[in-house]
Order: structure tokens, then C-alpha cells, then sequence
């Protein structure tokens, strides 16, 4: 029976013989059954203990680059550096990099810096278009895994994604959306930061096909480009509130809630519904005081230790394991916010 250990090695970790220990790896009989099993729980400890080894001294520099609000960028940030105690042995040191929108030549500049410089992985939050694609495959090219956070770049040479079934997501919240409606007569507004975030779209056409379904006279009205920042979101939503007067429930896939709701108070008008995206500190406010219907939230510290964990199993660092799969998907209310959240 062929082991990756030294008998001495697993005599010493067994408490046995290294004659025994020989004689239950090759399979010669004469030991007892509770002893055999010593002998394999002392190599299965071994394995575990060369996995901490492998770590220990170990340091990780990782970049996390991010197109997103600020409020999103400081949840994301949060949530790594309370992960981060949790991966020792290994440390990890990390290099934010966040901007709130610009155009995609800024976030390929600082994408060609990092394959440059160096660093021991990338988690990336980007628009899913050819040019970051390619920059995807620069840094693959120079030996930097890169791993997609909360929205995907398939095409690209990204080791893993790590966030939610965003289909899903949408889905979920067109079901909510129908059961508090019930028969009111409302149009609904669908809001998406960018149209070029694939985690918007895949959200968007989850939440479509299932209201279409479960209540096919119900109309959507769609606004984009609003960056979820609180200024251009504003008007965007005033704007569809004055030509549409029917709008009185949100989808807010891409956040800036309280412009919204700061629309519709100015419009003289009621949100009866507005299911949005996050557990961030604008949304927890908001939950807080039932202006919220229900936020979509996932564990981002969970999708954060599962990125690190990408990058550490493609140096070696850590044993192969299966397929991340995607995070749970959370409906949280003014009555069950998470008590980390609170």
C-alpha cells in the first residue's frame, strides 16, 4: 500500500512499531482491527498536519479590485479583514483597489499593474466585457489566479466565482414581489446600476421570467446606468416616476435605495414594495426602519474566505476540494437582521 509518509513518520504519529506499522500498510495480517485503525487515523492526521505545514510561514499578498458604490466596497473590505485572522497558519496581506464607476480603462490599468508588480491572486469585481476579459488573461498569463466576486466573467480565465445564484436571486424577489402586491394594480420598476455587470442582468431576467409567469399582466418598467450612486439615481427614478404614474413598487438590483426612496417622498407618491440587494450600512438603516420590504443578502465574509481559500489551493497551499457552489441566498426583514449585521 503505497503512503506519502516515512514509516518512521507514521510509527511515531501512531504510538506503534514501525513493524507494525508495516505490517498493516502491507496488508500481512496478524494486527488487530483497532490497531489498523490507528495506523490510518495517524496518516489521515499526518495529511491534515502537512496542510498546516505547507501554510505555516506562508504570507499571501491579494489585490481585491472593485467597480462599485462605496458603501459596497466598505461591506466587502470589512468582511475580508474579519476573515483574514481565520486562514492562519497562512497570511494573507491584502491591497484594496476600489473606484465607484469611471470608464473600464481605469480598472484595466490597475488590472495590467498588479500582473506587473505582481501579487499571489486577484478578487475581482468588474464589468463582464472583452477588454477586462483580456486583462483576465493577462493576469492568468503571468501566474496570478483570478477569482470573480459577486458578478462573473465566464469567458474568462478566472479560477472560480464565489457569490449567489443571481438567477435565483431574481427569481426570488419577482415571488416576493408577487405576494405582497397580491391584485393591487402596479407598475414595477426594475433599477440596475450598469447594464455591463453580468450579476445584474442574470438578476434582472430571473426577476422578468418569473413575474411574467406568476403574473403576466404585471408591467415592468426598466431604468439603468445610475452607477447605484445617490445622485444620478435620483433623477433616474424621478424621471420614470413622472412619466409612468402607475410605478408604485421597486426591484432595486443595483442599490442607491435612499435616492429612490427620497424620489417617490418628493413625487408624493408610495413605494408599497422595494425588494433590493445587500446588508450594507444604507440598507441596514433602511430595513431598520421598515422602508425596506426585504433585502437578498448573502454572507460576503463566507464568499470572502472561499476566494482566499481559491487562491491558496492554486499555489498548492491547499488540498484540492470540489466546485465552490453559490452562496445561500438570504431574505432578510426588519425582523431577522443577521446579529452580525445589527
Amino acid at each position: 500500500m503505497g503512503h506519502p509518509f516515512p514509516l518512521r513518520e507514521i510509527a511515531r504519529q501512531a504510538g506503534l512499531s514501525e513493524a507494525t506499522v508495516d505490517r498493516v500498510l502491507n496488508g500481512r495480517g496478524g494486527v488487530r482491527p483497532s490497531t489498523a485503525q490507528e495506523v490510518h487515523r495517524a496518516i489521515a492526521d499526518l495529511d491534515r498536519q502537512r496542510t498546516q505545514v505547507r501554510l505555516v510561514g506562508r504570507t499571501f499578498m491579494i489585490d481585491i479590485v472593485m467597480q462599485a458604490p462605496e458603501r459596497f466596497s466598505t461591506a466587502v473590505r470589512t468582511a475580508l479583514e474579519a476573515e483574514l485572522p481565520g486562514l492562519h497558519p497562512a497570511v494573507l496581506r491584502s491591497r484594496f483597489h476600489f473606484r465607484e464607476t469611471g470608464p473600464v480603462d481605469e480598472q484595466l490599468a490597475t488590472l495590467d499593474r498588479i500582473a506587473r508588480r505582481g501579487s499571489q491572486g486577484v478578487i475581482l469585481k468588474a464589468p463582464d466585457v472583452p477588454e477586462v476579459t483580456a486583462a483576465v488573461g493577462r493576469l492568468a498569463a503571468a501566474g496570478i489566479p483570478v477569482v470573480t466576486l459577486v458578478t462573473d466573467l465566464p469567458a474568462s480565465a478566472r479560477i472560480g466565482y464565489v457569490g449567489i445564484d443571481n438567477r435565483a436571486a431574481g427569481a426570488t424577489a419577482a415571488y416576493l414581489m408577487g405576494q405582497w402586491l397580491g391584485d393591487r394594480p402596479a407598475h414595477v420598476l426594475t433599477s440596475l446600476s450598469s447594464g455591463f455587470f453580468r450579476n445584474e442582468e442574470e438578476r434582472e431576467m430571473g426577476f422578468r421570467a418569473t413575474l411574467r409567469a406568476r403574473h403576466p399582466g404585471r408591467t415592468l418598467v426598466e431604468i439603468a446606468e445610475g452607477q447605484g450612486l445617490d445622485a444620478t439615481q435620483y433623477d433616474l427614478v424621478r424621471a420614470a416616476l413622472d412619466r409612468d404614474p402607475e410605478i408604485r413598487a421597486v426591484y432595486s438590483i443595483g442599490g442607491g435605495n435612499l435616492a429612490t426612496l427620497r424620489a417617490f417622498e418628493d413625487a408624493g407618491r408610495e413605494c408599497a414594495v422595494l425588494v433590493a440587494h445587500d446588508l450594507d450600512h444604507d440598507n441596514t438603516r433602511l430595513l431598520r426602519e421598515h422602508r425596506l420590504s426585504a433585502v437578498l443578502h448573502h454572507d460576503l465574509r463566507h464568499d470572502l474566505r472561499e476566494a482566499c481559500r481559491l487562491v491558496m489551493r492554486a499555489h498548492g497551499a491547499l488540498p484540492p476540494a470540489g466546485p465552490t457552489l453559490p452562496s445561500p441566498i438570504q431574505v432578510v426583514t426588519p425582523y431577522n437582521v443577521p446579529p452580525a449585521v445589527r
